[in-house]
């Protein structure tokens, strides 16, 4: 694997970080603002649907220009945004901070993907994508445990400013390991947005909104689930967090591997257990271990599907991939933010701290359903194909030279 891979992960681990790291800090942030903590918690609402918007927005903006060189300014606006949260003196500011370093979230795992799988062999293309993602994964195991740790002992402006820090590590790297790569001719916006009639990248994506949905539907509220529950005390969720941290980086290596030699079938297969576990989860988390374990395969599968998800995108959005890619970081975002809405729902309904596991269980499977129904379509297509080949005078010929 190239080093610029390298350079990649390290912008993603800031990335991570930024935007799980605030879960776990919203007491001092509200405490420090004078402010509620459902207030509090608009800067993960007002982070994720920035990354929403600023995924195709800032992929737009970028065409313009070459993809390293979006990359390196997409890692500027992330610092700029970190050093706003960290010195902001109101809570208005430091919200604007937080969607100002979620404009570049999007975009720069969209591009860096186009970028990591430009950077190897056809045959590793996967495996690419999820060396980079690989950051975002690692962010959960350190990053975010780190940065809490840090913000409660210290000082959470201390932890967006070290944020920051690594916005600039990572920017240096990609200026100096990563290739230049000009824009690749004749592609233009209305190139880009064509990729969107293609009804198996809009199948790509909502594959990926209902798939990890299904993930966020139980870890949005792990924290009560796991102390109502299960037992654990409050200290204990932060460990729990990184066994989940721990599953998703193994589970992204798995799928980035195995992607590249069966995609659709990884997918059959990481989508299906994940619904199964998930449903499993309202009867482990009445154990401590066999929830610990649980949170532990939930990571694992959820992240099992992100590299052959964002390469499936790729595939089928070929020749203009940059902003369907992007807008698929985005689709993972909208599936957080539904999936932990509709968790909340069945919450407030009565149904208990389990029941968001039901919900994840439902969109996991879901997915999967897509992703059958996607793959019977690429046959009949594929075999519509071979006929009109057959039919043409030159296949013909090859028929009959057989």
């Amino acid at each position: 694997m190239p080093l610029a891979l390298l350079a990649l992960a390290i912008g993603a681990f800031g990335i991570g970080t930024t935007e799980f790291v605030i879960m776990g800090l919203l007491p001092e942030v509200a405490g420090d603002f004078g402010v509620s903590i459902p207030t509090a918690g608009l800067l993960v609402t007002g982070y994720a649907l920035g990354v929403v918007i600023g995924a195709p927005l800032m992929t737009v903006l970028g065409t313009k220009i070459s993809r390293k060189r979006m990359l390196m300014l997409l890692m500027g606006l992330f610092i700029a945004g970190n050093l706003l949260s960290a010195v902001a003196p109101t809570f208005a500011i430091m919200l604007t901070g937080r969607v100002i370093a979620s404009l570049a979230h999007g975009a720069f795992f969209g591009i860096g993907s186009v970028v990591a799988a430009e950077l190897v062999a056809p045959d590793k293309k996967a495996g690419a994508i999820a060396m980079m993602f690989t950051g975002l994964t690692v962010a959960n195991v350190v990053g975010v445990p780190l940065g809490t740790l840090i913000g409660q002992n210290v000082g959470w402006r201390v932890t967006f400013g070290m944020v920051a820090a690594l916005g600039v590590v990572g920017l240096a790297g990609i200026a100096r390991l990563v290739p230049e790569m000009p824009r690749p001719e004749g592609v233009h916006l209305r190139h880009e947005l064509a990729a969107f009639k293609n009804a198996q990248v809009l199948l790509a994506m909502a594959m990926t909104v209902l798939g990890f949905g299904g993930v966020f539907a139980a870890i949005t509220y792990i924290a009560p689930m796991m102390t109502h529950i299960a037992g654990f005390t409050d200290g204990s969720v932060t460990w729990l967090l990184v066994l989940f941290g721990l599953g998703m980086v193994g589970g992204n290596l798995i799928g980035g591997k195995f992607a590249d030699r069966a995609l659709m079938p990884m997918l059959y297969v990481s989508l299906g257990a994940l619904a199964v576990v998930l449903a499993l989860f309202t009867l482990t988390a009445h154990n401590k271990i066999a929830a610990a374990v649980t949170i532990t395969l939930i990571g694992a599968l959820g992240f099992a599907t992100v590299p052959p998800l964002q390469k499936r995108v790729l595939d089928q959005a070929h020749g203009a991939p940059t902003l369907a890619s992007a807008v698929n970081i985005g689709a993972f975002n909208l599936g957080n933010a539904l999936s932990a809405w509709l968790g909340g729902i069945v919450i407030a309904a009565g149904f208990g701290y389990t029941a968001p596991n039901w919900v994840g269980a439902a969109l996991a499977a879901s997915a999967l359903v897509l992703a059958v129904l996607s793959a019977a379509l690429e046959r009949r297509d594929s075999g519509r194909s071979a006929v009109v080949a057959s039919g043409s005078p030159a296949g013909q010929r090859t028929a009959v030279h057989h």
